[in-house]
């Protein structure tokens, strides 16, 4: 059997009872190293676990993935990813080499930024369209993730932006040269994230990210507890100028409030803004939320 076992957000602990069943009995347990991370390193699973865990970059996963499911036909072997296992297309298209080589796949599941974002206490119905936002370059920003955000917008739903990460990354002059040479981590902030995002909005200019009027939630660390959990509520302008550290650790993860916002949405999410006057006061004159 072939195993995608999804590991939750957090740590070790996370992983649910059936999927440690599973781990347990893997001969090869390998854990995908790119697409997310969790809070602690792979030793800790190592000893919850009981088990040797194989470190898989994008490259094992994504183009090696027959050294992955070698002898999965005859043993048990297993994939954990950070989250949930279909939280990435790449973990669909394991699937399918493995289905295609005859192997029987199982996939235990288990929470994942996109149900975890109800943390922000916006209503998980609310929410449209979930879009990828990456570094921008000099000569590269791509911005299609716009039309995405604007299509959730027209309908009044919020937008979940997940944030670019950049793990065992090669600088163009290594990648031309061939030399495997990689870059530190890299982990996209909230700040830098909303001034990509105002960025683009200045050269579309259709006025659905206006820095002033635009309510949005920050998230880093969630189903972290108190210790690592941050959220963080305000217009785009506030998020922007709030101090970085006070958005914690990586992973970020930021959501664009549509106008579909309940009064409900307004009064949880107040908890965490960083100036609540200012936050209902968008909430109902700019979004038209009926607030008492």
């Amino acid at each position: 059997m072939f195993y995608i076992i999804g590991l939750g957000l957090a740590d070790e602990k996370d992983v649910t009872v059936r999927g440690l069943e599973a781990i347990k009995k893997c001969s090869r347990v390998y854990l995908e190293a790119y697409t997310s991370i969790l809070m602690v390193q792979k030793e800790r699973l190592e000893a919850f676990y009981g088990k040797e865990v194989i470190l898989a970059d994008r490259d094992t996963v994504e183009t090696q993935s027959d050294e992955i499911l070698h002898k999965a036909d005859i043993e048990d072997v297993c994939l954990l990813v950070v989250g949930d296992p279909f939280g990435a297309t790449t973990h669909t298209d394991i699937i399918l080499r493995a289905r295609a080589l005859k192997i029987p796949t199982r996939v235990i599941h288990n929470a994942s930024i996109m149900n975890a974002v109800g943390a922000s206490g916006l209503q998980l119905y609310n929410f449209g369209q979930t879009v990828s936002l990456v570094f921008f370059t000099e000569t590269w920003k791509p911005d299609s993730f716009y039309d995405r955000i604007k299509e959730n917008a027209d309908l009044g739903l919020h937008t979940l932006v997940l944030l670019d990460i950049k793990v065992k990354e090669q600088s163009d002059e290594n990648l031309a040269r061939g030399r495997k040479i990689y870059e530190p981590p890299r982990y996209m902030s909230i700040p830098l994230a909303v001034s990509q995002l105002v960025e683009i909005e200045s050269s579309r200019s259709t006025g659905i990210l206006d820095a002033e009027k635009t309510l949005a939630i920050a998230l880093s660390r969630v189903g972290g507890g108190d210790e690592h959990q941050r959220i963080v509520s305000g217009t785009l302008r506030e998020l922007l100028d709030h101090p970085a550290d006070a958005y914690g650790e990586p992973l970020h993860s930021l959501v664009i409030v549509g106008k579909r916002l309940h009064h409900l949405e307004v009064d949880y999410a107040q908890e965490f803004a960083i100036n609540r006057d200012n936050w209902r006061a968008v909430a109902k004159d700019v979004y038209g939320c009926a607030l008492d």
